[in-house]
């Protein structure tokens, strides 16, 4: 008989961290998304994404300092994945470094970068790379 981490395994290959878990913020993110469309500010769509996780009973932080560095990471869901939301023209290199040095400070393995300004919503994952 499988087990549930065995058929995910085989589900969605070894190497995917959190499949899951990561379907579900993005499937929140697509909600908000189409409630606010793309021009709000970054804070509106973190405050409904805040809502959405609480109806979801989706354990979360918001706006976590990372050690002592000053660094603020947007939300830490379930303590395994960071959650970094944009509300800009485009996704730069700056900002997929933002996220994995928060990845790196805070230990967590997955990112998701989500820039809501574009049309067309597109979560991004980012794996820690380990020096």
């Amino acid at each position: 008989m499988a087990t549930k981490g065995n058929e995910n395994n085989q589900k969605y290959g070894s190497q995917v961290i959190y499949p899951e878990l990561s379907y579900v913020i993005a499937g929140i993110a697509f909600e908000v998304h189409k409630e606010l469309g793309c021009y709000a500010r970054e804070k509106q769509y973190g405050d409904s994404m805040a809502k959405k996780f609480l109806e979801k009973n989706l354990p979360f932080e918001r706006e976590m300092r990372i050690a002592e560095t000053g660094n603020v990471l947007d939300f830490i869901i379930d303590g395994k994945i960071a959650l970094e939301l944009k509300s800009s023209r485009f996704i730069t290199k700056e900002h997929y470094r933002q996220i994995q040095n928060y990845l790196q400070q805070s230990g967590l393995k997955l990112g998701l970068l989500i820039n809501f300004r574009q049309k067309f919503l597109k979560p991004l994952r980012v794996v820690r790379i380990d020096n």
